[in-house]
């Protein structure tokens, strides 16, 4: 399923004085790329502006990359091919990782409905940089939470390569967080993000 994009000739990789653990120093805490994923209409993008809200109050340096937000420039020129789809998921690990260097905690919330394309994104950065959080949510509650219609559409065929209906959603055989966003809470749904950043030393407790 995985292309590789063509690789630009006559470049040479130019290191920064400023490295990145300088830059982790002075922000007080790891940068790092949390990856939320799940269905449309899971929780992702409230679960990852509330993570950032938490975050930002403990002073924390973030940025949220949105899926949609994101089709409205850097992914506008792209459709919902598979290919297509592939390469957003491409660009958006491009940009991730290049927050991360930059010492920022980066959250994505896109369906990225690929296993393969997940995986390609882990495998850009250094292992712990990388943590997958599964917003598991039944289909059936997903729909109910539609105010966009697009499941409707979906279901009536206006929509082709609708994820989860038209086209398949590959779910995380072992991410580093599953949060029940179907039945818990969104506080809860928080609390289980910042505890498990915790854990992994990414930010420290107060």
């Amino acid at each position: 399923m995985t292309t590789q994009p063509p690789t630009s000739t006559n470049t040479v990789w130019h290191h920064a004085t400023v490295t990145r653990a300088r830059r982790e120093a002075q922000n007080g805490h790891r940068g790092a790329i949390i990856w939320f994923t799940g269905l449309s209409g899971a929780g992702k993008s409230t679960l990852a502006h509330a993570v950032e809200e938490e975050l930002h109050q403990r002073g924390c340096r973030t940025y949220v990359l949105d899926g949609d937000n994101v089709r409205h420039g850097l992914c506008g020129d792209l459709g919902f091919s598979t290919q297509d789809r592939i390469e957003n998921i491409r660009r958006i690990g491009e940009v991730a990782k290049l927050f991360m260097e930059a010492g920022v905690i980066v959250l994505t919330a896109f369906i990225s409905p690929f296993r393969a394309e997940r995986e390609r994104v882990r495998s850009m950065v250094e292992h712990g940089d990388f943590i997958e959080v599964f917003c598991n949510s039944p289909i059936e509650v997903c729909e109910s939470r539609d105010v966009k219609g697009i499941y409707k559409k979906a279901r009536a065929g206006q929509i082709v390569d609708f994820t989860g209906i038209s086209s398949p959603y590959e779910a995380p055989e072992n991410p580093e967080l599953k949060v029940n966003t179907g039945v818990e809470d969104l506080e809860t749904c928080v609390q289980q993000v910042i505890d498990e950043m915790l854990q992994r030393s990414i930010i420290a407790r107060r």
